[in-house]
Formats: structure tokens, sequence, C-alpha cells
């Protein structure tokens, strides 16, 4: 039975971790984004020839998760649980590993494919060696909560295993449902995120096929490029980005580092196109006034949007209207930045990537920049933070995170400054 009484518990983020195409810890990779350096490259592997595949780059993982986990580990999960126990264990040392119950710990961490990789190779093995030669453990490896079970196993977590799955918004609703079980005191500490490995010949080629992917294979660390003219498409990425999440007294009982508050939460579906966004962006709009609402916030005092921006054509205009809509004439005072110009499109994994990316922004009070915004597309008129990050000023500040996903979901996220 839910504890009523303890609906206004503040969140509080107290850990980090991340493996992403900057960085393997989630210091490398906000060192490598606040410099503005990418991780896009052309793919090595035999693959890409033998499927002439149209999209010949993207945005793999920094680090190979054999340099950090266990032969064993790494072959009992697939590539997109090997991430996420990868950035949850990191984030679980960044948080000074809490001592919680078993029963108030819990785990949230989203996926939006799961486990594509150990699905099609053994599709493949069946096909070439037969039934026996499949691996026992291909339901678990495959299955897109596989990453949040292994995270719960790990760490003993018995309030909950959820595994949000909604397109590119599943991190960003892993971060929400955290902050819904903590503030109805099902859990006092929640291991929360997003992962995806879907760098695949099959997932490049259903996202080339809807033309949803750059085409830039000659210049691909110039390929993502959001409210750029010259946009043509996203870069896919892969990688993970966990927070521990933590009630405040409960923080503040053991002298925990307080990173920032996660305040505010907004969700909203479109109910316009399975591929598409609402093109005046309705529904976006509504996921970021309920998300600022919630934190019991005005637009006025967001100082910083982490913006979806895909670098998509349509898609960068429809945020840019959403942002309009939700935050009238004051848009001019919040410095946006759209970081998958650098990491490409982790899908699944992006919005609790750009989530944790948000709550460095206000911890180290920077924001930043947009990798290859030469030319700004006319309609798209934020203030856009380009060539250098941007210092934000002291004192109290907020901050908006979105996410968007296929089947028309909107995520926002309203995070505050600890101080």
């Amino acid at each position: 039975m839910t504890d009523t009484t303890q609906t206004s518990r503040r969140v509080v983020v107290t850990g980090l971790g991340a493996t992403t195409p900057v960085g393997g810890t989630a210091p490398e990779t906000w060192e490598a984004i606040v410099a503005g350096r990418s991780g896009v490259r052309t793919l090595e592997q035999e693959w890409v020839a033998e499927h002439e595949l149209p999209v010949t780059f993207a945005a793999p993982i920094h680090t190979d998760p054999l340099e950090v986990l266990k032969k064993v580990e790494v072959r009992r999960n697939d590539p997109s649980g090997q991430y996420a126990l990868i950035a949850a264990r990191e984030a679980w040392a960044d948080a000074g590993a809490p001592e919680v119950e078993p029963e108030r710990l819990g785990v949230a961490i989203g996926s939006g494919i799961g486990g594509v990789h150990t699905l099609l190779s053994q599709w493949d093995t069946l096909k070439e060696k037969g039934p026996r030669r499949v691996f026992p453990l291909t339901v678990p490896m495959l299955m897109p909560n596989g990453p949040a079970a292994a995270v719960s196993l790990d760490l003993g977590a018995r309030a909950g295993a959820h595994c949000p799955v909604s397109a590119c918004a599943s991190g960003a609703e892993g971060m929400g449902q955290a902050l819904t079980m903590i503030r109805a005191g099902r859990a006092d500490v929640v291991v929360a995120g997003g992962t995806e490995a879907a760098i695949h010949p099959v997932c490049i080629a259903a996202f080339a096929a809807m033309t949803a992917l750059s085409g830039r294979n000659e210049d691909p660390q110039a390929a993502s490029r959001p409210y750029d003219v010259d946009r043509d498409g996203f870069v896919m990425g892969e990688g993970a980005g966990v927070m521990v999440l933590e009630a405040e007294e409960h923080a503040l009982a053991r002298g925990a580092r307080i990173y920032a508050y996660l305040d505010g939460l907004g969700m909203s579906s479109d109910a316009y196109h399975i591929t598409a966004g609402e093109p005046e962006g309705a529904g976006a709009a509504r996921a970021m006034e309920e998300a600022i609402s919630d934190a019991g916030l005005a637009t006025t005092d967001i100082a910083h949007i982490n913006a979806h921006a895909t670098s998509t054509p349509v898609g960068d205009v429809a945020e840019t209207r959403a942002i309009h809509r939700a935050f009238g004439g004051h848009t001019g005072n919040i410095a946006v930045t759209a970081t998958k110009s650098m990491t490409g499109h982790l899908l699944g994994a992006a919005g609790a990537l750009e989530a944790l990316l948000t709550v460095l922004a206000l911890h180290h009070r920077q924001v930043p920049p947009t990798l290859n915004l030469e030319q700004q597309d006319p309609e798209i008129d934020l203030d856009v933070v380009t060539g250098a990050a941007r210092t934000l000023p002291e004192g109290q500040l907020a901050a908006v995170n979105n996410a968007f996903g296929f089947g028309g979901v909107n995520v926002a996220l309203t995070f505050t400054s600890a101080s």
C-alpha cells in the first residue's frame, strides 16, 4: 500500500554514471562535451561493406566493456545490459554506495529496443548451426528489461526493477518513474536511467530506409548538426546514462553530496503519427509545462534547456515551436544546447544521458556548446549555445531536459541546482 504522506518528498541526484561515444565514465563524458569533442566516426566493421549500407558511420561507445567488466559478465549480457551495468556501478560508487534496505532500493532503467544484437545473432546461429547451438541465456539477454534486471541483481534491489519502453524517451521515463517511486514512498533510493546498443546493420538499414539518418559518409563528425540549415538527419549512437536518485532526507541523513534536485516530471502523447511528432509541438509543450509546474516553478525560472534536437529537418523545428508554446516570450533568456551534435542519438538512452548532462550543467554552471551549427535555421529562433561552453549565473537555477520518442511520446524533466 502506498504511503500517501510521502508525496511531498523532494528527490536529489547523488550519483552519476555513463558510458558513451565520447567517454567511458561520466566525468570523461562531461569533459568531452564541454570541450565540444565528437564521438562520431566511420564504422570499421566488415558488415558495413558486406551489406552495402547506405550510411557507414555512427557514434559507438568510447570504451570497450571488456576493459570494465569480467568476461563472464560480457558473455551473459547483451551490449545493452553491459552498458547499463557499467554506468550503474559507476553511479552507485559515485553516490558512496548508500546503505539502504534492499526493499527500499529500486531500479528503473529504460531501453527503446533492447537486446537486438542478441536476438539477431542467435537467429543467425539457429539458421547456420541449429537449435542446440542457441545460447541458453538468449531470452533474458534480448528482453528489454534485461539491463534493469541485471542491475537489480547486481545491487540486490527489491523495491522494483522497472523498464519503461518508450522509444527515444525511455531513459527519461525511467528517471520519471524513479521520481514517482520515491515521492510515493515506495523506495528511498532508485538507480535510474537508460541504455541502448543498436548500432547493428538491421537498425542502420531500417533508419536509413525511412530517411531518418544523416548521409554524410564523407564527413561523419559534421553529420549531426542540430538547428543548422543543412541538417539532414540524426546519427546513431549507443551507450548508457544512469543516476542514483534519492529521497532528500535519506541523502542528508548520510551526508551525501547532492548534485541537483529532480523536481518535476511532465509526460504527454501526441496521438498524431507513429514516427513524426505533432508539427506545432502541442504535446511536447504540455510535457514541458507540466514538468515546470510539477516543480513548483514558473517558466521565467528556467535558465537552460537540454533539447531533444536530433538534427532532423522536421523534428528540430517542431521542438522549437513547442518551446515557444511553453515559454511564450521568455525563450530569449534560456540557454539551449543540443548535445546529440557530439554523442549522436542514443535512442532509449538519450534522455537519460542528456538528463545527466543537464545535472552537470547546473552543478558546474556551464552549458555545453552545440557542435556543427554554422548557419542557424531562421525558423529556430532560440538562444543556442555554440562555439564554447557558456557560464551560467550564480544562485538558484533550474533547467529542463526534453526527450521525445516514436509513438508520439513526450517526456520533460525539471532539475534545480543544489545551491
